[in-house]
């Protein structure tokens, strides 16, 4: 991903909402969301085998985001898109997994990342590789720390937080949001960051949706759970040529009540 919008329990009916856009290179071939063999439900870069989004059954969610910062890309790094599968499939608590991620190792990126039967949701990276608890709330993340005021950024949690005013059917929300999503409006230069790429550049990437000949938003992600039944739905709008959506749903999310001990997971009797 390079854009989302998430609130974390901050609405009566929803406890979880997500918006998100990824922008990638038009020549980086890529499957739509499915679920995977291993169990995880996520697009698939065809690339290095990894992933932007994804989530679970029981209950894992992660999503991943690159920091821009052209300077600091070394060629040889592992995929970044590698990290989400491997909180997906693992059983480490949010401390575990950072101490054994090695950060440093990667090229700069945001992971936000949950664990909803331990309870935990948190932020992690390359700058800030310890990680912090996400705290209820409209967050919004891009390609700089968590909760940065970019144009495109701050747009997108407005929009994110009116949407949830208007509409309490799941149906209606998740229209609302890509339609969000699909805002080609440029910021205006005096609000641009400076992150290093050359201001015609910037100009392009400031959009919420991203439209350039050669890089653009290759999809769009909305995700929401309802708090009482825990029904969880995903819809991905691929674009494109020929756009298509893909949606899941799980009837409760996680699937079964559960609780983790000594890094298992026992269901509840």
């Amino acid at each position: 991903m390079c854009l989302i919008a998430l609130a974390w329990d901050v609405h009566p009916r929803f406890d979880l909402v997500l918006a998100a856009n990824r922008d990638e290179f038009l020549d980086r071939p890529a499957a739509a969301l499915h679920r995977w063999p291993e169990g995880i439900v996520a697009g698939r870069d065809l690339r290095a085998g990894g992933t932007w989004c994804g989530f679970t059954d029981a209950g894992r969610l992660a999503m991943l985001t690159n920091v821009r910062r052209p300077g600091a890309v070394l060629p040889d790094a592992p995929s970044r898109g590698e990290i989400v599968p491997q909180w997906l499939l693992g059983d480490a608590d949010a401390a575990g997994f950072c101490d054994a991620l090695g950060a440093a190792r990667h090229n700069p990126f945001n992971l936000l990342a949950a664990d909803l039967v331990r309870g935990e949701f948190f932020w992690t990276g390359t700058d800030h590789p310890a990680p912090h608890a996400l705290r209820p709330g409209v967050h919004g993340l891009s390609n700089a720390a968590l909760d940065t005021p970019w144009p495109k950024t701050v747009q997108l949690k407005h929009d994110l937080a009116q949407a949830l005013q208007r509409h309490d059917d799941v149906d209606p929300l998740i229209d609302a949001l890509l339609l969000a999503l699909s805002d080609r409006t440029p910021a205006p230069d005096a609000a641009l960051p400076s992150t290093g790429v050359p201001l015609e550049v910037e100009r392009y990437l400031s959009s919420v949706f991203i439209a350039m000949p050669h890089y653009a938003t290759r999809c769009s992600t909305v995700l929401v759970r309802e708090r009482e039944s825990r029904r969880l739905v995903a819809v991905e709008l691929t674009h494109g040529p020929a756009p298509f959506r893909t949606r899941v749903e799980l009837p409760r999310w996680p699937a079964e009540p559960a609780v983790r001990v000594a890094g298992t997971v026992q269901a509840l009797l």
